[in-house]
């Protein structure tokens, strides 16, 4: 392993600042709903999106402004998607312009984001007004503002960092996300912001970014909505001072290996955050004939319904387990599976060559009462391995979703 895990979020590599204000948009004074991340100088970037056809303007105006692999500052706001609206162009590309203005860059070279609710016009005076307020509070210290400033129905704040040596110096990596509802495989599932003062090229940190999504943020699901605001992005303003990474060599790796790894941490604050959520689980399958068998069958299991409402109820429903390996649609032998449970109280097996096997109930309650849940799956069937990340189903999901936009 070639980094740590540190203190910090998007503001833990040199050179970054971040800061996150109230601005008005939602009528809480006591939840900020602005967020800024500033880097001194031009960073390599890139990003990912929904896939949903439905798509926030944000969306349609960063991926205009990234198209060189060039940015320099992201500004979000919360309480309101700014999607579905017929002026949602013109608000995205002012807040860029407003953002520009106010620290002296291009418009280009600004993300823009926006999450909250959809198809209500999303107001522009109060970003106007806030603007260079939030400029005038950038901070080495302002990742946890920024990262309270993007928050929805999300109960915590999602930040994290990590250290590494490339071409022997010392790097770093942060990240911030947001993401509780409306969280369904394939990218991004959320919005989170990922920065780093590694060098390397606009091409390369593509590359990096799409390998690590894969094993990551697309393996979440919380309720099997994708949203049509899902951002996510990376810039990499090359102040560590590293030789620049152009290609795919060992320090591309060690990079990869600490963006998959801030990916991941990333990705399981999501999932056990998720709207309602008592429980994280994590759907780990090995031995399966392929990567994509693997991945498939995970993100089967982890999206079934049934078997998060048996998660919370700490009923070892195992069937509901085979059932969402049988209509994963992936090449298995359900004759060779075998399953089991383990948490921080113990482990259970509870399946074995794809047929139940005795096992104490009373185990099972208490390894399923835990706040972390592994549901392991053993394909006995080649030597591929993935995993996938969300959460129990409970009552609390419907109170919250009920009256979301009232």
């Amino acid at each position: 392993m070639s980094y740590k895990f540190i203190e910090g979020g998007v503001t833990a590599p040199s050179g970054f600042k971040a800061s996150g204000v109230h601005c008005g948009i939602r009528k809480n004074k006591n939840k900020k709903d602005l967020a800024l991340i500033y880097s001194d100088k031009i960073c390599s970037s890139a990003g990912v999106y929904t896939t949903n056809l439905v798509k926030g303007a944000p969306i349609i105006v960063t991926q205009k402004n990234l198209s060189d692999g060039k940015a320099q500052a992201i500004i979000c706001n919360s309480g309101n998607a700014n999607t579905c609206n017929a002026d949602g162009i013109e608000k995205a590309e002012r807040m860029c312009e407003l953002t520009a203005k106010a620290l002296g860059i291009r418009n280009e070279d600004i993300i823009v984001a926006s999450t909250g609710v959809i198809g209500q016009v999303l107001p522009i005076e109060p970003i106007e007004n806030s603007i260079d307020e939030l400029v005038s509070l950038l901070s080495k210290d302002g990742s946890a503002d920024a990262a309270e400033a993007i928050m929805t129905t999300d109960t915590i704040k999602k930040e994290a960092a990590v250290e590494f040596t490339i071409d022997g110096k010392t790097a770093k990596m942060g990240a911030i996300a947001k993401g509780s509802g409306m969280i369904h495989p394939n990218m991004a599932t959320m919005l989170s912001f990922i920065t780093t003062d590694a060098a390397i090229s606009p091409k390369m940190i593509k590359e990096a970014l799409t390998e690590a999504v894969s094993v990551s943020y697309n393996m979440v699901s919380v309720d099997g909505d994708t949203s049509t605001n899902d951002t996510l992005t990376i810039m990499a303003s090359g102040t560590a001072g590293n030789k620049e990474i152009t290609e795919k060599n060992k320090d591309y790796y060690i990079f990869l290996e600490a963006l998959t790894a801030i990916c991941k941490k990333m990705a399981k604050l999501l999932a056990g955050d998720g709207e309602g959520a008592t429980k994280l689980l994590i759907s780990k399958v090995s031995n399966a004939k392929t990567d994509k068998d693997a991945k498939g069958i995970a993100k089967s299991v982890i999206c079934s319904s049934l078997l998060k409402a048996a998660m919370f109820g700490a009923d070892a429903n195992w069937g509901r387990v085979l059932c969402a390996i049988g209509y994963s649609g992936c090449d298995v032998d359900i004759n060779k599976v075998d399953v089991g449970f383990s948490s921080e109280n113990g482990t259970v097996e509870v399946c074995k060559n794809g047929s139940g096997i005795d096992f104490s109930e009373e185990i099972a309650k208490k390894v399923l009462s835990a706040k972390e849940i592994d549901i392991n799956i053993n394909l006995n069937d080649g030597e591929s391995y993935a995993e996938a990340y969300g959460c129990d189903l409970t009552y609390e999901y419907v109170k919250i979703n009920g009256d979301y936009r009232t």
